[in-house]
């Protein structure tokens, strides 16, 4: 198979029927159906993340990676794999594709793309952040390629996230509330989780989970 242009148009077909209704949601899903946080400022710098779902054993999974610790910025923090769009990109999934590349050596030939979710601003970070919502059949590989930015890679499966004794709420001293998880000694929350929690929600996986539940963000990602 030849290698996918960075401008490829996303493959709602290539959804597993699991997927179906998630991507028929992100149809007509707006920014504020996936993250209250207004519109991206002018200025703001461009980024994509990739949310890839597959599927193991353990049944249907997302694909989290773990900033390294000696990061300047977000250090230790959970996420998508994704970061900034280069000129040559040629669009969302392109950025996407090629940081899930560098990142953890994902083949972007494994990957379908399904949707394209509107730009996310994070105001703290001053960046417009694109989900690229995907597929990827088979028994993917992916490992650590890049020791300096990504210190853990790990499947996720589903089952994992949706468990209503892995969900919590998230609070910090100048007072940010956001659901979080934590699973597998991954602890989940900030932008990453949001977009879970409302993927999660959208595709009809979440199950109902104590909202009351709260833990007070870990002091190593106040720094």
């Amino acid at each position: 198979m030849s290698a996918p242009s960075p401008l490829r148009k996303p493959e709602p077909e290539r959804a597993p029927d699991f997927l179906a209704p998630l991507v028929d949601k992100l149809r007509t899903s707006t920014r504020d159906d996936l993250m209250r946080s207004g519109p991206p400022e002018t200025g703001s710098r461009e980024a994509a993340v990739l949310v890839l779902v597959g599927e193991s054993a353990a049944g249907p999974d997302v694909l989290l990676t773990q900033r390294s610790s000696t990061m300047r910025n977000h250090r230790g923090q959970v996420s998508f794999p994704g970061g900034s769009t280069d000129p040559g990109d040629g669009g969302s999934i392109g950025t996407a594709l090629r940081e899930a590349e560098e990142e953890v050596g994902l083949d972007p030939t494994a990957v379908h793309p399904l949707s394209v979710m509107p730009d996310l601003y994070i105001p703290r970070s001053g960046f417009a952040v694109v989900p690229v919502l995907a597929w990827a059949d088979g028994d993917y590989e992916v490992h650590v390629r890049e020791p300096a930015e990504v210190a853990r890679v790990e499947r996720v499966p589903i089952s994992a996230l949706v468990d209503p004794a892995h969900r919590f709420t998230v609070t910090h001293p100048m007072g940010y509330r956001g659901p979080a998880f934590e699973v597998d000694g991954l602890f989940i929350w900030g932008f990453t989780a949001g977009v879970l929690d409302r993927l999660l929600d959208l595709g009809g996986f979440a199950s109902a989970w104590d909202e009351t539940t709260e833990r007070l963000l870990p002091e190593r990602y106040m720094r």
